[in-house]
């Protein structure tokens, strides 16, 4: 049992000194110290060059599939919506730290299943199909397509950064007739970990060949900020539902309602 521990410390200690050697972890070391202190410095806009968005719940609708699910289930679609929803994610932070990766496919299907079963729903190979599929065409936000537009037209370069797996991620933007605007779909699955993991905030900065200060992330998830803005990524929080920010310690950059919001923040007329 020492043995099993004293290795377990090595290998910890080994893989937090390979974390802070790698250049864009030593921002994501500097913020966290910063966010820890209360020092975090003011953020400079201008210094942005690209946009990585989250997709579920920030550009596309993850409860567009009420409609569909009260179909099926009549009385039951914003019941079921909500607690797949919820399963959905914490099956992402659980197989996390279990070190137990499956895509975003089979974690969404799962969820599907432990909310059927919560709420004592037949759950038929031809519903469980139909609302699977629903996810490949989820209804983009109404201020989704003009921010895009915009950001895109301004000159910035634009990607989704998201737990989604690839396939879903293309076609629920291709769907949503948004695919234009992206330099970039960065899907997870290129290194089998979750968000908040620091990994894939990484991604944005190495896809988008910007530093992290120079990328900014926008979600509207507020745990989802927090580990960007734990990384390094300059943040802003789309909080539609004007809800109260996670207590993790670090903060969105800005706080905004909506996607059109953003190019007025990053160049003021």
């Amino acid at each position: 049992m020492r043995s099993a521990r004293r290795e377990f410390l090595r290998v910890l200690a080994a893989g937090g000194a390979t974390l802070v050697t790698d250049p864009l972890s030593r921002e994501s070391a500097a913020a966290e110290a910063q966010g820890a202190a209360g020092t975090r410095p003011t953020p400079d806009f201008k210094k942005i060059k690209g946009l990585a968005f989250d997709a579920y719940g920030t550009l596309f609708d993850v409860h567009s599939v009420i409609a569909l699910g009260e179909q099926l289930f009549p009385g039951q679609g914003t019941a079921l919506s909500n607690t797949w929803r919820l399963k959905q994610l914490q099956y992402t932070w659980q197989r996390s730290l279990m070190g137990r990766y499956a895509d975003f496919w089979k974690v969404t299907e799962d969820g599907l299943v432990f909310a059927t079963k919560s709420l004592k729903l037949d759950l038929d190979p031809s519903k469980r199909k139909q609302l699977m599929d629903a996810y490949l065409s989820l209804a983009a936000f109404a201020d989704v397509p003009e921010g895009l537009k915009e950001l895109s037209g301004a000159g910035y370069k634009l990607a989704i950064l998201s737990n989604g797996a690839p396939r879903m991620l293309q076609e629920v933007a291709k769907s949503a007739a948004v695919d234009r605007f992206l330099a970039h779909i960065i899907s997870v699955d290129e290194i089998k970990i979750y968000k908040p993991s620091p990994r894939v905030y990484q991604l944005a900065s190495k896809k988008l060949g910007t530093a992290a200060k120079a990328t900014g992330f926008v979600s509207s998830n507020s745990w989802d900020i927090a580990g960007a803005a734990s990384f390094g990524l300059t943040t802003f929080w789309i909080n539609r539902g004007n809800q109260p920010p996670d207590e993790l310690g670090f903060p969105a950059d800005r706080v905004v309602s909506k996607l059109t919001d953003l190019l007025p923040l990053l160049k003021p007329a």
